[in-house]
């Protein structure tokens, strides 16, 4: 049996993912490949309400698809989004990568960046208020692998890479 599906079966069985995490290997122990989606927990700031996910997508060696659905948010305005440089803590004011703006709770954008190298430095995913209200932080989630889960068609897996 495989690892995800002993997993699976662990989860749909109740076992904590944290104690499973340490009992198996990482893909890059095991020599498996980042080739899925991983999905990014956006929490909300400001009192927004604004909260969901981002999943990141690789789309070969050089380049990722970022998709934010977030719940909680206005209709019909625009939300400036970006990946930041930091942590939602202490982000860089100054964009990495510009996103596009999250409308009626959805966005996705390629950035010209792998998936690995997001995950090996210190990035976040922010969303803004609005255009107007640019300085206002409506959710942010950061791209650690801590906070990664992998992406399988109606379950969400802590990932362990």
């Amino acid at each position: 049996m495989n690892r995800k599906a002993i997993v699976l079966a662990a989860v749909l069985a109740g076992a904590p993912l944290a104690a499973m995490a340490q009992a198996y290997p990482t893909p890059a122990e095991s020599g498996a490949g980042m080739s899925s989606s991983i999905v990014i927990q956006i929490q909300p700031q400001n009192d927004s309400g604004e909260q969901g996910t981002a999943s990141l997508t690789p789309m070969g060696d050089s380049s990722t698809k970022v998709s934010i659905s977030l719940t909680g948010g206005p209709s019909d305005v625009a939300q400036p989004a970006h990946i930041h440089s930091g942590s939602c803590a202490n982000l860089d004011p100054k964009p990495e990568y510009p996103l596009q703006s999250v409308t009626n709770g959805h966005s996705t954008t390629v950035v010209p960046v792998s998936l690995q190298k997001l995950l090996s430095s210190a990035d976040a995913i922010n969303v803004h208020k609005s255009a107007s209200e640019i300085s206002t932080y409506v959710a942010c989630g950061d791209i650690v692998k801590a906070n990664a889960m992998r992406e399988i068609p109606g379950v969400a897996l802590v990932d362990y890479f």
